[in-house]
């Protein structure tokens, strides 16, 4: 059992945690996944990091969860491309909901982005959403919804992502599947993640950004201590 399971792709998303915590535990490999017991405060914060990609979020998700139990909310933390038009580097986004920018079955009569007997996305929850904003973490935040696929998104495919869903205001590559798993297991979930390019044509703004994205999205979620939610 652990307050809250906050799982990441990489090792610079999951550096910023590991400097903010109070104490930080051992570290458990389970199937390649790298988990650790954290303290923020009184709250404990179990860190998965999980790889990048759909199937390895997916999979590190359901090792948390053989870990820890039904009862802890699932965060996906990190880094996020920004793909609407006001976005700016540095702000965080908090999901009001996730979708699967790779699914496509209306032939059959699903929603685009929607995985055939799944939803057609996956609400965040709107109390651990509430309790992120209210938090002092002195961080530029903003609720939106977040597509998440097996490819980074660059700026050719972010034009064809933009008519395909115009709600959608950050992407990243794991957060959809860490939602659907938690959607199966009914537990509470939200995305927080900063955004660190803007979809450019090459990945060099993400390298140069990715570790300060990681920091902001640290703190949005640090500030959770304290906070009943």
């Amino acid at each position: 059992m652990t307050d809250l399971i906050v799982q990441v792709a990489m090792a610079e998303e999951a550096q910023p945690f590991l400097d903010l915590a109070d104490s930080v535990g051992d570290e458990s490999v389970i199937g390649r996944v790298s988990i650790r017991d954290l303290r923020f405060g009184e709250r404990t914060v179990a860190l998965v990091v999980g790889g990048i990609g759909l199937v390895n979020a997916a999979h590190a998700a359901t090792i948390a969860i053989a870990r820890y139990g039904l009862d802890s909310p699932l965060v996906s933390a990190g880094s996020a491309g920004g793909l609407s038009a006001d976005s700016r580097v540095g702000e965080v986004v908090i999901s009001t909901n996730t979708v699967n920018l790779d699914a496509d079955a209306r032939t059959f009569g699903y929603a685009l982005g929607q995985v055939p007997g799944m939803p057609a996305n996956f609400t965040a929850d709107a109390a651990l959403s509430d309790a992120l904003l209210a938090g002092n973490h002195g961080q530029t935040v903003r609720r939106g919804s977040i597509g998440s696929g097996e490819k980074f998104v660059t700026a050719d495919l972010a034009h064809a992502i933009r008519q395909d869903f115009p709600d959608v205001v950050a992407v990243d590559m794991e957060s959809v599947a860490i939602a659907q798993v938690a959607y199966r297991h009914s537990l509470r979930f939200v995305a927080v993640r900063a955004i660190s390019d803007l979809c450019a044509p090459d990945g060099e703004e993400f390298l140069t950004h990715v570790d300060d994205a990681a920091l902001r999205a640290t703190r949005v979620i640090a500030s959770l201590r304290g906070i009943e939610f």
